[in-house]
């Protein structure tokens, strides 16, 4: 499964790349969605790459975020109680471990949200401007998305 966090804003953002944000429902920054490793959100993930981050995300990372920032409609948290009551998951760890394993999805729990509003990253980033590999915080992390989520936490 991979994290995506959206890092930049839409001021003159061509419509496609615009449209392709809102299908993965990145409409803000610092917003992050789970999305599986398909080749059709490859796709969509490499169109947007000038202005998001992913990576690879770890079980330890996505239950420290359905934890923290875990959101119900109505503007809920998630709690441990929420998920044992209406899922057959008890715990955050479970059902983290069960969506890295692609043996269940965030749609699987009723009415969590799809998006994790994250604070922006504490210390700041590195640049939105260049690439990861460049020194900046743009494009591909591969596990080290999860130390940018959890500056983000």
């Amino acid at each position: 499964m991979y994290a995506v966090v959206r890092l930049r804003g839409g001021v003159k953002t061509r419509q496609d790349i615009k449209d392709t944000l809102t299908m993965m429902h990145l409409d803000r920054i610092n917003h992050c969605v789970i999305i599986p490793e398909t080749p059709n959100y490859q796709g969509m993930v490499q169109k947007a790459k000038d202005y998001v981050a992913w990576g690879t995300i770890s079980p330890e990372a996505l239950a420290q975020m359905l934890e923290n920032r875990g959101e119900l409609e109505g503007r809920k948290p998630l709690t441990e109680e929420y998920l044992s009551e209406n899922t057959k998951f008890k715990s955050f760890d479970e059902l983290a471990k069960a969506i890295c394993e692609s043996n269940a999805s965030i749609t699987d729990v009723p009415r969590l949200k799809p998006i994790f509003r994250l604070h922006p990253a504490r210390k700041g980033l590195r640049g939105t401007k260049r690439t990861f590999l460049e020194g900046g915080d743009l494009g591909f992390h591969g596990t080290e998305i999860n130390s940018l989520l959890k500056k983000m936490r």
